[in-house]
């Protein structure tokens, strides 16, 4: 399944490089502004690290995902 580039509103990700290990990249995500969740893991590229955040994005979106989390 392909998924699109575009994050979808109201969600924004950054991804950025990490110090350790030099030349690999963390995301994190947001939904209007707020912490919703941050990579535990470092992605060999940025296009695998926005990837992630990406599906990350989806996950959160479904119907039910909030429930439990604070």
């Amino acid at each position: 399944m392909a998924m699109s580039n575009d994050v979808p509103h109201p969600y924004s990700i950054e991804v950025e490089p990490l110090t350790k290990p030099e030349g690999h990249f963390g995301w994190t995500l947001r939904r209007s502004g707020k912490l919703i969740e941050r990579s535990d893991r470092a992605y060999r590229s940025e296009e695998k690290a926005r990837e992630a955040a990406l599906e990350a994005a989806d996950r959160d979106s479904k119907p039910g995902a909030g429930v439990g989390r604070r």
